[in-house]
């Protein structure tokens, strides 16, 4: 998706009309009818989850095609669960999250009340992207629904199996005026985009991110960028690395590697990179003794995605990284889109594998010297997504939360924090702004408008012109 592009004389007038009329029909529908009550909203979620629930074969089905295979079972896994996790959670929180909130008035302005009540946005955008195509449109989605928006999402173009069983999924089960699916190639992104809408939520690249809040910016729609970036793992000294190696693997296999928040490139102690390389090719021989027809191990988007991992191994290949391909039968990838995962050493710090985010089943491998090293080195890099540290030493493990910013952290583990639904998710920096996920979803897509209540009997009027005596008097104490 390219939305740097203008619009291309291949999109029909009728294309960008009807996305154009979709948007006003929400409009229409969220002035008619503001806010849905707490049965309403609850029963949306349900309807939610009762497609999940009754279409989970042809939701895997849809995704497997688009990627020419993906696991079925890592669907489950990655969208299919955590997307009735987010429901269920909502569901039972809903009634809480929708109450006024009271606080304290100023002492000064005793005995009136003020309170801060959640307000639906209005129309929320979502653009979604190809990696999670289910999780990533119906996870913001049900945060949207939870606050009482309308809510207009689009797919991938990359994924059309799946846009297209989505859509007629929302189709069969809410009306266009409260949730619609736009399915289409890159202009009608770029449409989209420009839409004035009341928030707008944003997962996938940061250079197309940058694009997306231009667009944003000319109607002055308030964004959620959920971007990406290289998030590191970072191997402690005291770390087993057998564990360490077989949760980061774990980490970078699921999805072929294609998870915005998969480690990107790890860090061992000095002297231990061999050590790690075998503990990894140990970890991905028991999870996956092969490959090429292993229907567990994901196959890479498209051809344009495997050509551009392709071309990673080779440039640092050529400029004299070492290649260790996890292969565990010897099996052939010539054809199909699957590629072994590869762990590289001596890479180039100005080559692409180190500068680009990978989104692929590539991991370089870093020595370092001494933890700060490795802080330090993290440090002079755009904020990640996401980072790991390996290791029991809480001295170390506090050192390195402390002294890195990141969007979200998992300790002696990898992606977890993504999965709670009680922890805001979202990227800082270059890898995003803004969060959602739970309660903090829920506040992302809805107005906290605060109200002063002024009690009948008030002494505001003694603060009114004309000012003399009573006011000075009143001011001086103020102020002391």
């Amino acid at each position: 998706m390219d939305l740097s592009s203008p619009l291309q004389s291949s999109t029909t007038s009728a294309q960008i009309d009807a996305l154009t009329a979709s948007f006003a029909a929400q409009k229409a529908a969220y002035t008619g009818k503001p806010a849905p009550i707490l049965s309403e909203r609850r029963a949306n979620l349900e309807v939610l989850l009762q497609i999940l629930h009754q279409h989970e074969a042809a939701i895997g089905d849809a995704i497997s095609a688009d990627f020419s295979h993906r696991s079925r079972e890592e669907t489950q896994l990655l969208e299919i669960f955590p997307a009735i996790s987010a429901i269920k959670h909502a569901k039972s929180c809903l009634r809480s999250w929708m109450r006024s909130k009271h606080r304290l008035a100023s002492m000064w302005f005793m005995p009136a009340r003020t309170e801060i009540r959640p307000q639906p946005l209005g129309v929320v955008g979502i653009i979604v992207p190809w990696n999670y195509p289910i999780l990533l449109a119906l996870g913001p989605l049900v945060a949207a629904l939870s606050a009482g928006n309308r809510v207009m999402i689009k797919m991938s173009e990359f994924t059309p199996e799946t846009g297209t069983l989505l859509q007629t999924l929302i189709a069969q089960n809410f009306a266009p005026d409260h949730i619609t699916v736009i399915n289409g190639e890159a202009e009608v992104a770029v449409a989209f985009s420009n839409l004035a809408f009341d928030h707008l939520l944003f997962t996938g690249s940061t250079s197309i991110g940058r694009h997306v809040m231009r667009a944003a910016a000319n109607n002055l729609t308030p964004v959620t960028l959920e971007l990406g970036g290289k998030s590191p793992a970072i191997i402690g000294p005291e770390c087993n690395l057998d564990d360490a190696a077989q949760k980061i693997m774990f980490g970078k296999c699921l999805n072929a590697g294609q998870t915005c928040i998969a480690p990107d490139y790890v860090f061992v102690p000095a002297g231990r990179e061999q050590d790690f390389v075998a503990a990894a090719q140990r970890a991905v021989t028991k999870m996956y003794p092969t490959l090429a027809s292993n229907s567990n191990y994901s196959a890479i988007i498209n051809d344009r995605h495997h050509q551009r991992l392709q071309s990673y191994l080779s440039d640092a290949s050529t400029r004299g990284a070492s290649l260790h391909t996890c292969n565990p039968a010897h099996e052939s990838f010539e054809s199909g889109r699957k590629i072994a995962p590869t762990l590289l050493l001596n890479a180039p710090l100005d080559s692409k594998v180190m500068t680009d985010e990978i989104f692929g089943p590539l991991l370089p491998v870093l020595p370092y010297d001494s933890l700060n090293a490795a802080i330090d080195f993290v440090n002079k890099r755009d904020r990640p997504l996401a980072l790991y540290y390996f290791g029991r030493n809480s001295d170390n493990s506090n050192a390195v939360i402390n002294r890195t910013i990141a969007g979200g952290v998992t300790l002696n583990e990898c992606l977890m924090h993504i999965s709670q639904e009680e922890l805001p998710f979202g990227g800082v920096g270059a890898s995003g702004m803004g969060a959602y996920h739970g309660r903090v979803g829920f506040e992302t897509f809805s107005k906290m408008k605060p109200i002063f209540h002024q009690a009948r009997f008030n002494g505001l009027t003694l603060f009114h012109p004309p000012y003399g005596k009573r006011f000075a008097a009143m001011i001086k104490l103020l102020l002391r």
